[in-house]
């Protein structure tokens, strides 16, 4: 491995040649204009160690404040493997198993419901095989915003039907994430954000992610302005219901700490049932995946693009924008792989 430089923000970099550093800089504030976005975030680290961080452009750009490494972002998706990987430890501890129902008369929920609705399971959730509740115009989480977890389970459950057999097919579901969040407080008896932040973040030394609230009024500074292209659009969600699909906020250091320490917090044997793709060759459970293998996720709200990445090797990256375009979570990934090479301060 080469050598290793600890990062922490662009005022402390004396150690650090200039040409990596310039580069990194260079080219991210080149993607910045050319894509029309306001800031960004981004880290690099493994084991726990965020080596290199770095923001570049405007939280605000009205008030042209500067973007910081201690900035918060909404990281939408990202939210699915922190959820992901608190169940996989419910699973380990043996409180769950992925055969676990979630409806039904024996389903962990519970609830006067039969048919294909009682078969699905646990593992029908994580991997977006439930067969309904698509991420598409009926996605449900983005319907009925004054409802609670509860009412809208209910109402989805009574109105949208299944497409298709629990287990047979993917397709993308917030729904299913919501409702494993739900799964998660049932078994604990607390909140899914208390349960996650003392069971998957402090083992991490992760202190600052929160669940985003949904107004401007309700930012949790220093958390970003999210710009869109329909003014107000990033503020007309519930995100803060979205909580175990796509509803934490965090630094990019943050994300880089939990995914460069899976270990400390599943065995080997879990991770590798995690991170092993089913029905869809390039999905996992709460992971895309390839053979290389790397495991990563995107998100993607009004406002918000984000990539977090775990290559092969261990060195782990989080992306982070508070804008978005058509095409642009594709260009966030090859920036931060373009951004790792150039550093050249791992074997990738």
């Amino acid at each position: 491995m080469r050598r290793r430089i600890f990062l922490s923000s662009l005022t402390a970099l004396p150690a650090l040649a200039d040409t990596p550093r310039e580069t990194v800089r260079d080219i991210a504030q080149a993607f910045l204009r050319e894509h029309g976005i306001g800031g960004m975030s981004i880290a690099y680290g493994r084991d726990g160690v965020v080596e290199f961080e770095e923001s570049h452009g405007f939280a605000d750009a009205q008030r042209q404040e500067p973007v910081t490494p201690q900035h918060r972002f909404r990281i939408a998706s990202i939210s699915k493997p922190v959820t992901a990987t608190a169940v996989m430890m419910q699973v380990e501890k043996g409180s769950l198993k992925l055969s676990d129902t979630i409806w039904g008369p024996k389903g962990l929920l519970g609830g006067d419901y039969e048919g294909d609705l009682a078969t699905i399971t646990v593992d029908h959730l994580l991997t977006h095989t439930s067969g309904g509740w698509a991420n598409d115009k009926d996605d449900p989480m983005f319907k009925n915003i004054a409802m609670s977890h509860d009412e809208l389970i209910a109402w989805t459950l009574a109105s949208q039907k299944l497409a298709n057999k629990p287990g047979g097919s993917f397709a993308y579901s917030n729904f299913g994430y919501c409702v494993l969040g739900r799964v998660l407080e049932k078994l604990s008896g607390k909140t899914y954000a208390e349960h996650v932040s003392e069971s998957v973040f402090a083992p991490c030394g992760i202190q600052s992610m929160r669940i985003a609230g949904n107004t401007l009024a309700g930012r949790q500074m220093p958390e970003v302005m999210y710009l869109t292209e329909k003014p107000g659009a990033a503020y007309a969600m519930n995100v803060t219901r979205m909580d175990s699909h796509g509803g934490w906020i965090a630094t990019a250091a943050d994300l880089v700490r939990f995914a460069s320490q899976l270990p400390k917090l599943l065995s080997a044997d879990t991770i590798r049932s995690m991170t092993t793709p089913g029905v869809s060759q390039s999905y996992a459970r709460g992971w895309n995946v390839n053979q290389a293998p790397n495991w990563w996720h995107t998100g993607s709200l009004p406002g918000t693009t984000t990539i977090m990445v775990r290559t092969s090797k261990g060195v782990c990256w989080a992306g982070l924008l508070n804008g978005r375009k058509d095409g642009l979570g594709l260009a966030l990934d090859r920036l931060m792989w373009r951004m790792a090479r150039d550093l050249k301060l791992w074997e990738l």
